[in-house]
């Protein structure tokens, strides 16, 4: 019985930790709102929220994603690659590759990170927004070869799926280039803290996943790691509508 919850729980805290990153959802443009320390940060955001606001050219897009996972406490590891497609509806599927490691991390840790990427898209109800945050300008810096405005984000309320952390937005395109932070309420008991950083990498104008790393405390069987890269995005990829791909493709996986 507790494994079973366990597999539950795993599946719900990456999707809330996800959702954000790779959903990309519309964004309310309302940042009369936001909470700042310099006369240029309300514009900053303003900006922000123009060039996120719209995501369709991560549409009809694939890329490669490597997936590291393991249980720290029981010693079990795996990796798995697969070519991930989106289609000109938003429709996600996975075409594995190949996977190496234990059954265990296989099945109750990456496959349910692909569940949870699919199935979490587009919630608007987690977006970085002035509706679910607000935000305080902390500077300018150096990073990645140029310069960014970092803003830390404070959840208007400790609601399951919002974090508090920071948010770092590229001073030249005004995309996000790092998020990272903690979540303020854990979406279950078994979960004693949920911390997480994602990188984006600009392309053609797009803000794309980069990198994702994750750390999962969880009760009675300790630290859950999760590294997940990603690489060769390919816009206007021809990608079809294939929901048996995607079945297909999760199945797979259990398969092995």
């Amino acid at each position: 019985m507790y494994t079973l919850d366990l597999k539950q729980k795993l599946l719900l805290v990456l999707a809330l930790i996800l959702v954000p990153a790779l959903g990309l959802a519309a964004l309310d443009d309302n940042s009369s709102d936001n909470e700042d320390s310099g006369s240029d940060a309300s514009g900053i955001i303003a900006k922000y929220l123009q060039a996120t606001q719209h995501h369709d050219e991560l549409r009809n897009a694939s890329m490669q994603v490597d997936i590291d996972a393991s249980i720290v406490k029981l010693k079990e590891h795996g990796k798995l690659r697969a070519l991930r497609k989106i289609s000109k509806v938003g429709e996600v599927t996975y075409r594995v590759l190949f996977f190496q490691g234990d059954n265990t991390v296989k099945n109750d840790v990456i496959a349910r990170y692909l569940q949870a990427e699919q199935q979490g898209r587009g919630d608007q109800k987690l977006a970085i927004s002035p509706a679910n945050y607000k935000f305080k300008f902390r500077g300018k810096k150096s990073a990645n070869n140029g310069s960014v405005y970092v803003f830390q984000l404070s959840p208007r309320k400790k609601k399951v799926g919002l974090f508090k952390g920071e948010m770092w937005i590229d001073a030249g395109t005004y995309l996000p280039l790092v998020e990272k932070g903690k979540l303020v309420k854990n979406p279950s008991i078994w979960f004693k803290k949920v911390e997480f950083e994602r990188e984006f990498a600009i392309q053609n104008g797009v803000s794309v996943p980069s990198k994702m790393n994750s750390t999962i405390d969880v009760r009675l069987i300790g630290k859950v790691d999760l590294q997940i890269n990603y690489s060769n995005f390919v816009q206007n990829a021809d990608v079809e509508d294939d929901g048996h791909a995607r079945a297909q493709g999760l199945a797979s996986i259990a398969a092995n």
